[in-house]
């Protein structure tokens, strides 16, 4: 008799994980059969005991179970090496000049609550869920044996680590490692501090769209707003641009930002602003009355942080949006570009959209649509899991006087 702990399911709760989705929260659950250890694997049923599957349970966190999958498993390193080396062809199939990018993205790669991103020779980890943190050991041989890196870290600090009873990590689980080491995206070379910078290190999510973006630039004047490291901003030099102007008001971005210009043999093109995002396009809108903005600019690229991280300030980030897309309207040539995207979840393509147009509709300005984008390919989006997908953008043109 199987001896697995079983979660039972109340009525109409087992359609959403047929299709797909990971999550079971706490009150769709109608029973357990025996109390499972916080971590252990547990076998799911519907309430007329039909089997769903098999996942990670914590009864500390809000999603009580994560399902791994439809059938029956052994969570061991055998079943790791399987869903990982998956994982890497997806990689190596729609980005295979890549040296650099996402080889585990969590739900999309249903291994719910683990992130491994790949920097040249290091691999960092990143663990969200007790279930994998209690198997940390397991993944972390796995990944030796796979890529035989030069090191792993682990930056599991995100605060949201509490909502599953674990405290914030950031440490090295094997090699040797100090802090930086250059990363190479597209050809380009980016300085990054493996051990303090966002997320794992830096964004991997844009690796596709620096490329894209850059493709707008030539011959223009370009201005890279919340440019953190450079990304947009040193492809747009590279592919022509005349000259870039990049604005982030961390320090430590924009002297990072300008040491990967020289690195890459661009600091003759770019120039380099630590200053608040919306004091320096209010600063630079300002004008007298009766008088207008004189625009500058062929390419502007926004990518700010997201404005929200939760349902409850959406109308506060759109209003934020909408902020920075009227002033960076009116600083764009006529038949210039603006390249802009939102990474909060909350708020989709649709919204995001609507907020951008009412800008251009206060402006007078006609913008045409010139490109959509989203997230990097190491980045998968499932339709059945909306919260694998975040990254939106759009390129727009400015058209008519």
């Amino acid at each position: 008799m199987d001896s697995t702990p079983t979660i039972i399911l109340k009525p109409g709760e087992a359609d959403r994980l047929v299709a797909g989705h990971p999550w079971i929260y706490t009150g769709e659950i109608l029973r357990v059969t025996k109390p499972p250890e916080d971590g252990d694997l547990v076998q799911v049923k519907d309430h007329r005991q039909r089997f769903l599957g098999m996942g990670f349970f914590n009864s500390k966190s809000k999603i009580h179970v994560r399902m791994l999958a439809p059938g029956r498993i052994e969570v061991n390193e055998s079943f790791f090496e399987e869903r990982i080396r998956a994982a890497l062809e997806v990689r190596r199939r729609y980005l295979p000049q890549a040296t650099s990018f996402r080889v585990v993205n969590a739900e999309s790669d249903f291994l719910s609550g683990l992130i491994v991103d790949k920097y040249e020779e290091v691999l960092v980890l990143q663990i969200s869920s007790l279930g994998m943190d209690r198997r940390k050991a397991q993944i972390t041989a796995v990944l030796q044996k796979i890529f035989s890196p030069r090191a792993i870290l682990e930056r599991s600090d995100a605060p949201s680590r509490k909502f599953e009873g674990l405290e914030e990590v950031n440490s090295i689980l094997s090699g040797e490692f100090d802090r930086t080491c250059f990363v190479n995206l597209n050809g380009l070379k980016f300085e990054t501090d493996l051990r303090e910078g966002h997320k794992t290190g830096m964004y991997l999510d844009q690796q596709a769209n620096y490329q894209a973006v850059s493709n707008f630039a030539k011959g223009g004047q370009v201005l890279d707003c919340f440019s953190f490291l450079g990304g947009f901003g040193l492809h747009a030099a590279r592919a022509g641009a005349a000259h870039v102007h990049l604005l982030d008001q961390s320090t430590q971005a924009i002297e990072a930002a300008r040491r990967n210009a020289a690195a890459n043999s661009l600091a003759e093109k770019c120039s380099f602003e630590t200053i608040n995002v919306f004091d320096w396009l209010k600063a630079n809108t300002a004008v007298k009355p009766h008088e207008k903005v004189i625009p500058r600019f062929d390419l502007i690229i926004l990518d700010p942080p997201s404005f929200t991280r939760n349902r409850a300030s959406v109308p506060d980030a759109l209003r934020g949006y909408k902020e920075i897309h009227l002033r960076a309207l009116k600083l764009l040539k006529s038949g210039g570009v603006l390249a802009t995207f939102c990474c909060s979840h909350h708020v989709s393509a649709e919204l995001f959209q609507d907020t951008l147009l009412s800008a251009a509709y206060d402006t007078r300005k006609i913008l045409r649509r010139v490109a959509t984008y989203s997230q990097s390919p190491d980045h998968p989006v499932i339709p059945m899991i909306p919260e694998t997908e975040y990254l939106k953008g759009f390129a727009y043109e400015i058209v008519g006087g």
